[in-house]
C-alpha cells in the first residue's frame, strides 16, 4: 500500500501519507532551498523509498504544488481582507489580479513555483482544480453584490476565478515591457474585465 518504511511509524491513511511527504518536502526546502532539494532528499526525510514518493507525487513539481497549497491559507486570508475594501464585483476582480501579481513573488512557498524556472511548474499549479477552487472561495467570501453582476452559482464563481487566475498568471509569467505600474495594470484589467461584471440594470 506504499506504507513501507516511514521510520517505523506508517501512516494510517492515504491523506496522512501525502501530508507527511509534504511536511518532509517543506523541511528539505527550508533547510537547503529548491536548487538543492531532490525527490531523493524528500524520500530520505520522510523515511521512505523514492518509489513510495512516486506513488503519491509523480514529479517534484507535484510536491512543490502541494507545499505551496499547504502554505497558502495565510496568503488567501490576506487577499480576502484586502479585497473587502472594494465595493463592487468589478473592482474586486481587478484588485485580485493586481494583488496576485504583486504579492506572489514575495510569498515564501508560492514563490518556490516561480523559482523552479520551468514554466509548467507554476502554470500547472495555478490552473489545477485545487487552486481554482481556492480562487473561487476567495471571491465568494468577499461581501459584494455578486448577483448584480450575474455571478450566482458555484459554476459562475469557478469560471470567474479561472479567468482571473489565468490573467494573473499571464502578467506574472510574462510581464509587460516596460513594466506596468500598479495603476497601469489596474486600468488595463478594469477596461477589459470590468464591463463583464457591471450590472445590466446600471
Amino acid at each position: 500500500m506504499g506504507h513501507h518504511g516511514w521510520r517505523g511509524n506508517p501512516p494510517g491513511t492515504e491523506d496522512e501519507a501525502r501530508r507527511r511527504i509534504v511536511d518532509a518536502a517543506t523541511a528539505c526546502l527550508d533547510r537547503a532551498g529548491l536548487a538543492k532539494t531532490s525527490l531523493s532528499d524528500v524520500a530520505t526525510e520522510a523515511g521512505v523509498t523514492r518509489q513510495t514518493i512516486y506513488r503519491y507525487f509523480p514529479r517534484l513539481a507535484d510536491i512543490l504544488s502541494a507545499v505551496a497549497i499547504a502554505g497558502v491559507e495565510e496568503f488567501a486570508g490576506r487577499m480576502e481582507r484586502h479585497l473587502t475594501s472594494f465595493g463592487s464585483p468589478a473592482e474586486v476582480a481587478v484588485e485580485s489580479v493586481v494583488f496576485g501579481v504583486r504579492a506572489v513573488p514575495d510569498e515564501p512557498y508560492l514563490s518556490l513555483l516561480l523559482q523552479a524556472g520551468e514554466g509548467d511548474f507554476f502554470t500547472g499549479a495555478v490552473t489545477s482544480r485545487e487552486w481554482l477552487a481556492l480562487g473561487a472561495r476567495i471571491l465568494r467570501n468577499v461581501p459584494v453584490d455578486w448577483a448584480s453582476a450575474g455571478v450566482t452559482t458555484e459554476e459562475d464563481f469557478a469560471g470567474l476565478a479561472e479567468i482571473l487566475m489565468r490573467l494573473f498568471l499571464s502578467f506574472l509569467r510574462y510581464p509587460s515591457e516596460p513594466a506596468l505600474t500598479d495603476d497601469e495594470l489596474r486600468k488595463l484589467v478594469r477596461r477589459w474585465i470590468g464591463p463583464a461584471l457591471v450590472s445590466s440594470a446600471s
